[in-house]
Formats: C-alpha cells, structure tokens, sequence
C-alpha cells in the first residue's frame, strides 16, 4: 500500500488540532489558548485500498529557532528532514491565522527552502470580510502549492483540502524552488566558513547551507540546538566566534536582530502586494479588546476571575443534584437486583458489596465531574484562560514561576498529569520544574469526589446574606488553598533551586472567539469516559483485593468481623498515627487504597459501609457516614470538623502513582518524583492536624 505523509504546521494557536480533527476524525484536544499539542501526534486516513495519509500534529511554533521543548521537537524533525531527505514529508499543511498573518508567515519563510509542497490554509476566515487578501497572487508570489480560505469552525474548505490532498497523493507534485529573504554578497561571504561546514555536516544544498549559516549567525544559542557532535559543535562555534570578532560592536548588536528584520521586510512587502486589508481595526477584534479592559483589569479583572471559579463550583452543588440521585438510585436498585438473583454466598457478597458498591460510589460524582469539565473547556476555548495568564503574569514571577505556568496549572483543576506534560512549553528549566514540583497541589477533578461527599453530607445547605451558598464557598476554599499554597511553596522551591533561570515571557492573547460546541461536547464526552474507564480499572482492581481483605479471615462459623479481617487489623494499626486528625481505622484503609489514586477513598469507604451492615440492600455513603457512630465513645465518628479535616488532607495529599510516574518521565529521575511523594505526604499531615486540633482548641466539634 501506498502512504503518503502530510505534516501539519504552523504558529501556536492558529488551529493545527482543530484541522487535524476535522481531517482524521479524532477528538484532540481544541482550545483557544497557545501550547495544545506538546508533542507529535499521527493518524492513518486510508483513502482507497492502495493508498493512506499519514497526517502529523507537531506542536505549535514561532520559528525553527526552539524556545521551549516543544518547539525543539519541530526544530529538530526539520534538521532531521535537511539531514535524511528520505524522511521529509510528501507535503506540509501549514495553518495561518489570517487574522494575524504577518506573524504566521514568518514561520512558513523558513520552512520554504526546503522546498517541500506546501498548502497554506488561511485559518478563521470566518472572521474576515471578502475581499480581505488576493489568494492568487498570495500563492503566486510564496510559490506555494495552493492558498486555501479556510475556517475550522464552519468547515469552510475542507473539501478543497482533502480534494488536494488526494490530487498529491495520486500524483507526483514537486514543489516550486524557493531562495527568500536574498543576502547581499557582503553576507554570503561573511557567512561562507559556516555554510561550508553546514554542508559538509548535512550534505545538503546552498540554499539550505546559507540560511542555516545565517540563522547560527544571528541567534546565540541556535548551535547548541542542532544536536551536533561535539567536533563539529567546536568547529562551528569556533567559526561563528572568529566571524564575530572580526566585526565592531554595534554590528554585532544588529546581528541579533538581522533575520527577524529581513524576513519580515519580505513579508511586509509580499502582504502590500497581495492587498492584504486585516488590522486591528476588525471588528471582532476591537470587540476583544474592549472586553480585554474589563476582564483583564488590575483590580476588576481578579475579582471577575474568582466570580467565575465560585460560580462554577456553586454550579456542581446545585444543577448535578438530579442526575447524581437519579444515578445514585439505579445503582442502588440494580445492586439490590443482583442480590436478589445471585444465591446467597461469597460471589453475590464480592458482586454487591465490593464491585457493585466500589466502582458505584465513583459513578455517582459523574454528573459534577462532567460539569466541572465542561465549563473549563469554555474557559479554555474562549480564549479566556489566556487572559488568566496574562493577569497573573507579574504575581507569577513573584512566586519564582514563569508566566506560561499559569496554563499547566489551570490544566490541574482537570488532571495534573495532562498539566505536568504542557510545562515543555516554559523554555526555563527552573521554572519548568517549579511547576512540576508544585502543580499536584492544584485541586484535579480526582478530589472532586471527596470534596462533594464530604461537604454534601455535613457542611449545611446555607446562605450567607442569602446570596453565597456555604457550600460552594467552601469548595472554593478548598482549591484556592491548594493553588496558595502551591505559589508559597513556588517561592520557596525558586529560593534554593540552583537550576539556571531564563524568565522571559513573551505571549499572544488570540481574540475571543465562540467555542465549537462539537468540539467541546466531545472532549467532555472523552473527558468523561477516560474517567470511567481509567478510575474504573483502579477501582475494580482495588475493590476486588479489598473485598478479599475485609472478609477474610473467616471465623469457625464462616462469618467474618470487619475488626477482626485482614483490612480490620492494618486499620487498626495505624489508626493511632491518624487519630490526632480526626481519622478512624475506616478512613485509615481508604488512605492506604487512594495512593493509587484519591477518588478511590470514596469506593473504599462504600465497600466498608456495605460489608459491615446487615441488611440486603445497599448502603448509601452518605447516610452511612452521617450515621456512624464510634461504639467506644458514643460520639458520631463524622462531624463537620472531620470532614473538613479530611478534605484540607486531600488538598495535599500525594496520592496519584500515574502523576509521579510522569515526574519520573519529565524529568528523567526518580529525585523529584520521591521529593514529592515526602513533602506533600508530610504537608497533609500536618495541615490537617493543624486544622483538626485547631477546632478541637475552639469548641468545634
């Protein structure tokens, strides 16, 4: 079979995922804030039985210069297709924002020496008016293959897009040669020992040889960049060191500046041919610009900000009420069916009480986990989380962070691993590990469960000044302590981290745009289903040892004391470490089982609560835990106090295995991740003892 490859590139939120979807049918992630896609993703289009396209996602970039590690991975697949040009693509996809097309078409000039077949698809011309470019004399004077109108919103171009593609991919095209961007003698020759040695080193052509020359000219760090061997790294550096000291200092001040500027007087000029009329005076972006002064307001914009987090968190408690009791009765009713049609005996008890009441204690948080996903990715794909960053820019820095961090942390409120990999696009190490170190603390929809089950049942359904619901304030509370307390620890870590700092941070805020709701109810339908499937296993696997666990030993007269079982015991012993915040043996297990992910405390609990009562029916959580009562004391084991306890343990608590295996991969050692693990285990702790006997101290109780 025939494959033919197609490369998808392009600026930083110009669109790329939102083509790759349309194109593979795939539901990547789409949203209206820069650094998406941090690595490359490929899909398989089969076009007939003797032909498929391959199409690849690469991460969004400015330039083949990287400055960030998801940058490196194009920068490195073009020097990899300069060097092997067998591995070059049959054609490149490159999506421009032609809202913004003097920046997106510096990227493209670089990538035309290579003189590859090359479709320019002029994104989000939903936005425009007719008449805004001249297409034909655009792809004339770029010798492009074809310039396409395109909007990945209305799909307006698709069809053009694949009917080329298929014309590629039956035919042979070959691209038309590019040179760009013409250096005067004067530089051809100043750069010469380096463009020989370029080509020597990658066999490759003049063309290719001089703008490589003169990018490592013109960029400090572009040589240690290219994964050179250490001879030819010395020989060239060497080389670009004799250049520079052979001319004066204010020529060596404009080299800095050199390629950026000649590139774009060549595309200023390109732009005044092809009559291109975008400006900021376009409506939709005015329009952007004028929201901008309110939502990104010194003072105004914060306190919108924090409206928006309460208003979402008051949102779970009160529009996820009927469908978690609707799906809380059926998993009730269908518990107790299956009881009543299995015979009585050890597989109807690891049914009902273990799977069943296991994996249905999570199902239940469904409905709000959902809600709280759907609302981020509106967020997201305004292009308001954006504006977030730029907000907490200054205080960002202030905390020892980088501006970009503020995009992987919000990423955290979802799932931190997600967010822990969206850090390549922070080009400073320092900072990069800083939010690593700290982005587990971030409230991730894992916790929502136990804050949902803990609040629900013992914080009162109030309002203060009949206006703030008491319960999404406290849950508000909840992730602003964990997001606090990470930029405390953020300051802290920046004091004695001996990494070297590159803080610069230099970020486009994207108009606002109308979410494509296709989009949007696709990844909160994969957001869901993830959830399921990967909780589901955790949780199935867990309930089935647990079970086991707290049924046995059987006695002489094959009953088991939940005390006594092998669960029973390894409670009991560590309780009297966790008494002192407030924690039973019960709670005891369920921090042992929620190492391998938190929301698995919530199963635990249920599974407990339903082995040790009685009854034929099943036991719901809430009512349980509400209703227990310490046989020792006579006092409810549950109160406020300890469930507030419990939640600010949840807040620290190190207890998601897959996040710290992906610390591992991120930083390539097990230090960080094992630094981790201690001091949020330790953190928990001692916030919740603080907390506990801190209320104990004042009466609450």
């Amino acid at each position: 079979m025939k494959n033919i490859t197609f490369s998808l590139l392009g600026n930083p939120n110009c669109g790329k995922t939102a083509v790759f979807n349309l194109l593979t049918g795939l539901n990547q992630k789409v949203s209206n804030y820069p650094g998406i896609t941090v690595e490359k993703k490929i899909s398989t289009i089969k076009l007939n039985n003797l032909t498929s396209i391959n199409i690849e996602d690469y991460p969004g970039a400015y330039s083949v210069i990287p400055q960030s590690l998801d940058e490196q991975i194009v920068s490195d697949a073009i020097i990899d297709w300069i060097e092997f040009p067998s591995n070059r693509p049959n054609g490149i996809i490159y999506v421009a924002d032609i809202t913004n097309l003097r920046r997106n078409l510096y990227f493209l000039s670089q990538l035309m020496i290579l003189n590859i077949p090359t479709i320019l698809l002029l994104n989000m011309s939903d936005l425009t008016d007719f008449n805004v470019i001249n297409l034909k004399k655009l792809q004339k004077n770029l010798n492009l293959l074809k310039v396409v109108e395109f909007s990945a919103v209305k799909k307006t171009g698709l069809e053009d897009l694949k009917s080329l593609l298929f014309e590629i991919s039956s035919k042979k095209v070959n691209a038309n040669k590019h040179t760009l961007m013409y250096l005067s003698d004067q530089y051809l020759t100043m750069i010469s020992p380096i463009a020989n040695k370029i080509k020597k080193i990658y066999s490759t052509n003049d063309v290719i040889s001089n703008h490589l020359a003169f990018s490592v000219l013109c960029n400090r760090h572009y040589i240690g960049k290219l994964n050179l061997s250490k001879k030819n790294l010395h020989e060239l550096t060497s080389l670009k060191t004799h250049i520079l000291d052979g001319i004066d200092i204010d020529m060596k001040e404009y080299f800095k500046t050199m390629e950026s500027d000649l590139r774009y007087t060549y595309i200023d000029q390109i732009l005044d041919d092809v009559e291109y009329k975008m400006d900021k005076d376009v409506e939709k972006i005015s329009f952007s610009e004028k929201v901008d002064n309110i939502l990104t307001h010194k003072w105004f914009g914060p306190i919108i900000y924090v409206g928006l987090l309460y208003f979402i968190f008051q949102s779970i408690f009160t529009w996820a009420t009927v469908p978690m009791d609707f799906i809380d009765m059926y998993i009730g009713k269908f518990g107790n069916f299956i009881s009543s049609i299995l015979p009585n005996g050890l597989f109807r008890d690891l049914m009902v009480d273990g799977i069943i009441a296991g994996v249905g204690a999570i199902v239940i948080f469904l409905p709000q986990i959902l809600l709280l996903m759907f609302f981020m990715i509106l967020l997201e794909d305004t292009g308001y989380m954006t504006r977030i960053t730029f907000i907490m820019d200054k205080f960002m820095r202030k905390m020892g962070l980088h501006g970009k961090s503020i995009l992987p942390i919000m990423s955290g409120y979802a799932c931190a691993i997600p967010g822990i990999v969206s850090t390549r696009t922070i080009d400073s190490w320092k900072e990069r590990l800083i939010t690593i170190l700290i982005l587990p603390l971030v409230s991730c929809s894992a916790r929502l469960p136990v804050y949902v089950l803990m609040i629900g049942a013992f914080i009162p359904d109030i309002y203060i000044y009949n206006f703030i619901g008491l319960q999404g304030l406290i849950m508000v509370v909840m992730y602003f302590l964990g997001t606090v307390t990470a930029f405390v620890l953020a300051k802290t870590f920046s004091r004695f981290l001996s990494e070297r700092s590159n803080p610069t941070f230099i970020m486009e805020l994207p108009p606002y745009r109308t979410p494509i709701m296709g989009s949007v109810l696709k990844q909160v339908y994969n957001r869901g289903k993830l959830f399921l499937l990967d909780a589901g296993k955790i949780i199935m696997t867990i309930s089935i040892v647990l079970w086991f666990l707290v049924s046995f030993p059987k006695d002489e007269f094959g009953t088991t004391s939940i005390d006594q079982s092998y669960a029973g015991k390894v409670g009991h012993f560590i309780e009297p470490a966790i008494a002192p915040l407030g924690f039973d043996w019960k709670i005891g297990i369920g921090l042992i089982t929620s190492f391998a992910a938190r929301e698995v405390v919530v199963s635990t609990l249920s599974m407990i609560y339903n082995i040790e009562d009685e009854g034929d029916d099943m036991v719901r959580l809430k009512d349980a835990m509400q209703n227990d009562v310490d046989p020792r004391t006579g006092r409810h084991v549950y109160t406020p106090l300890v469930a507030l306890s419990l939640m600010i343990f949840y807040v620290y608590a190190a207890q998601c295995m897959a996040t710290f295996a992906v610390v591992r991969t991120e930083t390539n050692t097990w230090k960080w991740p094992i630094f981790m693990i201690v001091y949020m285990t330790l953190l928990a702790y001692f916030m919740s003892l603080l907390v506990f006997q801190g209320g104990r101290f004042l009466g609450f109780m």
